[in-house]
Order: C-alpha cells, then structure tokens, then sequence
C-alpha cells in the first residue's frame, strides 16, 4: 500500500498512517487502502483487535488532504457525491472488532472520523484536538455529529464552531471522555499495542459481541437498546457452550487507573 502500514502478530493488526509529509492527510489513495484494509480485518477471524496509529512527529492526522482532494467527494452531480467517512470509518465498514487509536499531534477535521469510531483512544501529552471546517467558510457537520455520540454536547460544539482559533489539549481531551488515558509520546505505541493484546487474548466471539451490541444501540431508544442487547447475549453466550473455563482462569491482580 502507498499510503499505510499494515502488520500482523499474535491476533493484533497495526495499521499506521504513513504520510508524514502531509501530516498525514488522507486523499483518495488512503480511502481506498482502508477499504481494503476493512475489508480484511472483518474477514480474518485471525484479527481480534486493530491498533491504528500515525506516522512521524507531527500529526495523527490533518483531515483531507486539499492539495489534491477526493474523487468521490468532489463529483460533479452533488447528488453522486459520498462521503469519505464511508471508507475510513471501522464501524460503517461492519468492523466490530475493537479499535485501539493512539492519536499524537495534530489531530483535525477528519481525523475524527477514526477518533469517534474507536472503541479505546489514547494519546499522547502533545496531542491537540481542532476542526477548522468553519474557520474556511466550510459547515461542520458530519465530524461533530460523531463526536457528539462520544462527548458532552457542549464540548462538540466548542470544538465546530472556535475551528482555528482554540485546540483542545490531551488532559482537556482526557476531562471530557475524548480518550481515556494520556501518555508519554515516547511510550504511545507501546501503550497501544499492551491493551490492544490485553483485549486480544479475551474471546473474540465475546468481544465482537460486545462492541457491537454497545454502538448499535446508540442508534435506538433506551428500551429497543435493552431488547436488542438481550438478543446478542443469547447469541453470544449459548447455553452449554461456554467459551471459557471459569476455573481456569488466571486472575491477575488488575490494575488501577
């Protein structure tokens, strides 16, 4: 691939964004890759877990690269268009296996299509959250309506509407829920890859199940939520078939956060 890395040990799949020259920018070439990329990672029961990072010192990612634009979101017919969230995007490419995003740097605009579809995000203590759609005369749509899912209404709209003119910070990102955990920029991959195989070791059918179950209700009522939930325990957890021996089961002292 032109634009990521991709490499495979011990269930885990590390994708890297690999354009550190333009900050990581993703153009037509990079949609496509993920699709690739999606494609396989739903289809390799091998893969439990995604690691997803970035290239080079300054950014997670910038958004679209401009210089160069999308084919399919710049078409001539407006109603032909597509956004390009629908290639990037693990959870609207029916990935339910877990995302582990470590994001550094400069993280913008549609940056955030990974950044809301994740199911863990750390970063880095020189992480900076911004969306700089407004600031160019552009409406702020489809990033925020997905960052509002993961964060207080408030603090979506902060981020859309100050665009260039404030950055979010890791410890901010940190108060509000936008990651769990801030690290050392120097230990972020590492981070990464130890609670990534952390998940990887835990039955993936669960896990899947899981992860699925708790993004699919964010799309319905509390009830219907509750009723569908029930379904995939049912299918998840069959009775007399138990994936694990609980006897067996190392119990390591856990650790506190």
């Amino acid at each position: 691939m032109e634009t990521l890395e991709f490499s495979l040990g011990e269930h885990v799949a590390t994708v890297t964004l690999n354009r550190p020259d333009k900050l990581n920018a993703f153009n037509q070439t990079m949609c496509d890759e993920f699709s690739r990329v999606w494609e396989r990672v739903r289809d390799d029961d091998g893969i439990h877990v995604v690691v997803l990072r970035a290239a080079g010192d300054r950014a997670f990612c910038t958004g679209v690269d401009v210089t160069e634009g999308l084919a399919r979101a710049g078409h001539s017919n407006v109603w032909t268009r597509e956004d390009p969230g629908a290639q990037l995007s693990p959870k609207q490419n029916q990935v339910w296996k877990p995302v582990v995003c470590a994001v550094h740097g400069m993280a913008a605009g549609g940056a955030f299509y990974w950044i809301n579809e994740s199911d863990l995000v750390i970063c880095a203590e020189d992480a900076q959250f911004f969306d700089p759609h407004v600031t160019y005369g552009m409406t702020s749509a489809l990033e925020p309506i997905g960052l509002a899912r993961r964060v207080p209404l408030g603090e979506a709209l902060r981020i859309a509407l100050l665009g260039l003119d404030e950055r979010m910070s890791a410890q901010r990102a940190l108060q509000i829920g936008l990651v769990s955990e801030v690290v050392a920029r120097d230990t972020l991959w590492q981070r990464a890859d130890e609670l990534a195989r952390i998940i990887a070791a835990k039955p993936p059918a669960a896990i899947q199940g899981t992860v699925r179950a708790i993004w699919e209700s964010l799309d319905s009522t509390r009830t219907q939520a509750l009723r569908t939930g029930l379904m995939y325990t049912q299918l998840g957890n069959p009775i007399g078939t138990a994936q694990v021996d609980r006897a067996a089961v190392q119990r390591p002292e856990p650790t506190i956060r």
